[in-house]
């Protein structure tokens, strides 16, 4: 009898009795079907200009003792064997940070524990001895090193409870609990590495949150360095804090509240009298949270570092998406190894980030180098310096005008064939090149920007008119700006949610500077269509993608220098926006962008063309496809299926053929982008036989004719036959997997037939329909091209 109960009813009449038995709280300490189980959204998949989330990842069971989460458990059927479900669990464990993991088939426990209590890593547990609440607890304990109770009290204390039963994600728990053990057990500095848009505010929050209310750090000092930063936090996550908090302004220090916001340069100043951190006691905070940490404070030698030296007697934590590591500037250095992190391409995987294509833009003068004629003249006259020009000079020292129309006229087509109203965000080498290229953008969309003059707008820092329009750039209500070229103010510190576009056309070598500008484009925001962007690179700078730094672990490489050789200011770099070593890397909140002192040369007249462009896609790995995405499917699908034979015997063994598909799409296989690629009006089964195989394909119509021509349809009654060639009228149009659901039945022209309901009963049931519609792929699938 056990052996034919499903999956839910081994767990109702097996596993959570067990639990309740050994003294597990079912409400309190069970997770089952709570936000806290939903460890994943599902990477998105893009699909031409549509997507499809991949299956999340939600463990069974989660259970919790004291605040934290300590242990998964995952059931399977009683026809697999106990321990089948231990690798899915020990992935979710992982995920998760726990010492514990059990799989359960309704018979007995497999037990998986990394504290190695009973000498062996796993063993099998019977069903009435599952280890108690306490039990575990104080295995987890000793695994962890909580030998004292002051520990355990700072560590346990809860989480701030959301109205609305809001959940921090897997790994904003994870963050947060590992930091909030560091300092329990004394550690000072602690480095949290977290990609752009994964939430480091929120985490933050909930780390200060934790803190404060178990009584640990009494008076916090929350550091960024832009105005917008500050205000997102107070009005947003930090909220909560209510009056308890306030914003450093206009350099006014009042000591009544008990969590701080203020920006660094807030703080400084250029003279003694602007240093107000200094009317705060060295001692008057415990706690200093300095949110985009590889910025101004990375440097031993910044102004701003000096308030964190005043502060040294506070825990300081760190946040960042983006350690800096030089020779001369180290996050690691202060602060010491990440207690976590988590990067783009798991924000990527897990669907909380959204994924992206690249375009890579080769313009014959930046490939082939461009030298003048003998004696050309610029437009004011003067004789063009005679040597070769290259990528590095152009809207530095030398200005190509045709080259600025060429590119914005690129980004204009890409727009006009995506979405006119798309957010943009175009990087320029500097202030004079944002500016020409708006010109150049308002040209080529002079009908658009005659309607409205903020479709496309220079948001610089030297212009107040563009700076003034950044919050409605970035709100994702806001219709206008549409289009923002910019040389460094939009390159951090800008929640752009609905940004789809970044343009790279400026010359990038600083990767701590490249991954913020990425980063400007990987949230999600599905309720205004936003779940992927591209990238057009016009200077080949995504060659960076293939550096190891661009997604893997900060490696420290700093090397104090002897006193007397005293590295530049990094702060005085930032604030000039350019490094020697790293290119430009940031632009003070506020401040006008400098313009290198530099005499530009402009020419105009000089044809440009594109030389080359190729589309590049993510693979299940994160990392750029480099070769043909054809050559590399076929590559794909060869390792999936040893033959043609393989291929048609899985296909025709799965019942919904979209269950294939988006098996085949998760692990990395871009199926509906080589379909774009290769021909649209062909079925995913055709594309595969074609380009794994070699088949001569069928195109979607052809097939649904051929159908259409025997004598399948006889053996149902008129309307119902009606209702099948209606369906193969849509798997001629949209493909297989838009006819394998019953939604199909509520559009046109099912619904001028009847509900889902009555056209389902014309087939007698609804598992005759089902069965029909098997039978109908079946007959479209049981001849190949000839």
């Amino acid at each position: 009898m056990k052996r034919q109960l499903s999956e839910t009813d081994i767990c109702m009449k097996y596993i959570t009795p067990a639990l309740q038995e050994a003294g597990w709280d079912i409400h309190a300490q069970v997770f089952r079907e709570a936000a806290l189980n939903q460890l994943t959204k599902g990477r998105v998949h893009v699909r031409g200009q549509l997507y499809k989330r991949g299956t999340p990842k939600r463990a069974d069971y989660i259970l919790v003792v004291n605040n934290l989460p300590i242990a998964v458990v995952e059931a399977k059927k009683n026809t697999l064997a106990v321990s089948a479900g231990m690798q899915q669990a020990l992935e979710y464990a992982e995920m998760l940070d726990l010492p514990f993991a059990y799989s359960s088939n309704g018979d007995a426990f497999q037990e998986h524990d990394k504290t190695l209590s009973f000498g062996s890593i796993e063993r099998e547990v019977a069903l009435d001895a599952f280890p108690s609440p306490e039990e575990l607890w104080q295995r987890y304990k000793r695994y962890k090193g909580i030998d004292s109770a002051e520990v355990e009290r700072i560590v346990t204390h809860e989480f701030y409870e959301y109205a609305d039963g809001k959940q921090p994600r897997y790994y904003q728990i994870v963050a947060i609990n590992r930091t909030v053990e560091a300092v329990a057990k004394g550690q000072n500095r602690i480095l949290l590495v977290m990609a752009t848009g994964t939430g480091k505010t929120l985490t933050a929050f909930q780390i200060i949150w934790k803190l404060w209310k178990a009584g640990v750090k009494k008076r916090i000092l929350f550091l960024a360095d832009r105005n917008i930063l500050l205000d997102q936090a107070k009005t947003g996550d930090f909220r909560y804090f209510g009056d308890k908090m306030a914003i450093v302004r206009q350099h006014k220090v009042e000591k009544q509240f008990e969590i701080y916001l203020a920006l660094y340069q807030g703080l400084t100043g250029q003279s003694e009298v602007d240093n107000i951190y200094k009317e705060f006691s060295k001692d008057f905070f415990d706690l200093v949270v300095i949110d985009e940490c590889h910025r101004g404070s990375a440097s031993s030698e910044s102004n701003w570092r000096q308030i964190l030296d005043y502060f040294d007697e506070a825990t300081h934590v760190g946040l960042t998406a983006t350690p800096k590591e030089t020779n001369t500037v180290s996050n690691i250095h202060y602060f010491g190894e990440p207690v976590y992190s988590y990067t783009l391409k798991q924000g990527i995987q897990d669907g909380f980030l959204a994924p992206y294509k690249v375009i890579r833009i080769d313009i014959d003068r930046d490939v082939l180098g461009w030298r003048p004629e003998g004696g050309q003249l610029d437009i004011e006259g003067n004789i063009v310096p005679d040597r070769e020009y290259n990528s590095k000079d152009f809207d530095r020292t030398l200005v190509i005008d045709n080259r600025t129309r060429l590119v914005a006229k690129r980004v204009s087509d890409f727009l006009k064939k995506t979405g006119r109203f798309s957010k943009t965000i175009v990087f320029c080498v500097d202030i004079d090149h944002a500016e020409r290229m708006r010109i150049a953008l308002a040209n080529e969309n002079a009908g658009l920007y005659a309607e409205n003059a903020k479709y496309i707008m220079r948001i610089t820092g030297d212009n107040p008119e563009g700076k003034k329009q950044l919050d409605n750039f970035i709100d994702p209500a806001s219709k206008y700006p549409v289009i923002a070229t910019t040389s460094k103010l939009l390159t951090t510190g800008v929640d752009a949610q609905t940004c789809k576009l970044i343009v790279l056309d400026a010359p990038i070598e600083s990767m701590t500077e490249f991954k913020q500008i990425i980063g400007r484009g990987t949230r999600i925001n599905e309720e205004f269509g936003k779940s992927y962007f591209t990238i057009m690179d016009c200077r080949n700078v995504t060659k960076l993608f293939a550096d190891p730094a661009f997604d893997g672990k900060p490696l420290l490489v700093y090397e104090p220098a002897p006193e007397e050789e005293v590295a530049p200011s990094e702060e005085l770099e930032e604030q000039l926006a350019y490094s020697s070593e790293e290119g430009v890397v940031w632009e003070p909140p506020g401040a006008e962008e400098p313009e290198v002192g530099y005499r530009k040369t402009r020419v105009d007249g000089v044809e440009v063309t594109i030389l080359r462009e190729r589309v590049q896609y993510l693979n299940a790995d994160g990392k750029l496809i480099t070769e043909s995405l054809r050559d590399y499917t076929r590559k794909g699908l060869r390792q999936e299926f040893q033959s043609l034979h393989e291929f048609l015997n899985t296909w025709n063994a799965k019942k919904r053929k979209k269950e294939l598909i988006l098996e085949l799409e998760e692990q990395g296989l871009l199926l509906h982008e080589l379909q774009s690629v290769v021909d649209m009006e062909l079925d995913i089964f055709d594309l595969i036989c074609h380009v794994a195989f070699d088949q001569p394909p069928l195109a979607r119509r052809e097939r649904a004719n051929k159908v259409k021509k025997r004598n399948y349809f006889t053996k149902y009654g008129e309307q119902a036959r009606n209702i099948l060639e209606g369906i193969l009228d849509k798997y001629a149009d949209q493909g297989i997997e838009e006819i394998e659901t019953i939604k199909i039945l509520t559009l046109d022209p099912f619904r001028k037939m009847g509900t889902p309901k009555q056209l389902v009963q014309l087939f007698g049931s609804k598992k005759a329909y089902l069965e029909a519609i098997q039978e109908l792929e079946n007959e479209l699938y049981a001849f190949t091209a000839s």
